[in-house]
């Protein structure tokens, strides 16, 4: 099992993984600061669609899919984590978990997904 887990770091640590992407550091478009889609999550199509349109998105999604059918394969079909983390965990890291869980199950590979903090109440401004 594949298991994918978006976070918010502004919420609590973050969980156990082989891998965790921190995409606060990267240059991703952030729903957050859209009015349009500030209340809205990465479950939400125009979400999820705006953060896939970041250059470099569906890349990292790519890698990060082949990376992690890699780990699993290697570690004989065992369990494996791979985490997204943003700032408050209901836009960037929701839309990237969901496209590399669908890259992942286009190899067959078994797949979990968890949004851990996706109905939590939005964080201030001054921390994104």
């Amino acid at each position: 099992m594949i298991r994918i887990i978006s976070f918010g770091y502004g919420h609590a640590a973050p969980p156990a993984a082989e891998v965790t992407y921190d995409l606060r550091a990267l240059f991703f478009r952030n729903p957050f600061h859209d009015p349009e889609l500030k209340n809205l999550t990465g479950l939400d199509a125009a979400v999820y669609d705006h953060v896939l349109a970041t250059r470099g998105a569906d890349s990292l999604a790519q890698v990060a899919s082949f990376l992690a059918v890699g780990l699993h394969d290697t570690a004989r079909g065992g369990d494996i984590t791979i985490a997204y983390g943003c700032v408050g965990g209901r836009h960037r890291s929701v839309g990237m978990a969901r496209r590399t869980q669908e890259l992942v199950q286009l190899t067959g590979r078994q797949t979990a997904i968890e949004h851990r903090d996706v109905d939590k109440p939005l964080l201030p401004p001054s921390a994104h």
